[in-house]
């Protein structure tokens, strides 16, 4: 089961980035965006546009504080 999602999540993940470069040639508007890779509480953030960035960085943020919190939960319950 966990296998067939993992594949399941590539296939819409590919659909949606073919479905947005078609529409983006579509319309010959600039393509914005960017991306947010988390190793552990680690961020890598990557972009084309500032607007985008700030967002991530925001999440980046809040999901390292979710993270560490997450981590820190063993040792506040003994």
């Amino acid at each position: 089961m966990g296998f067939i999602l993992i594949i399941l999540g590539f296939m819409i993940t590919l659909a949606a980035a073919i479905m947005m470069f078609i529409r983006a040639a579509s319309l010959r508007k600039k393509a914005r965006g960017g991306g947010l890779i988390m190793i552990g509480p680690l961020p890598i953030i990557f972009g084309t546009d500032k607007e985008a960035m700030k967002i991530l960085i925001i999440l980046a943020i809040v999901l390292m504080i979710f993270a560490v919190i997450l981590m820190l939960i063993p040792y506040m319950i003994r």
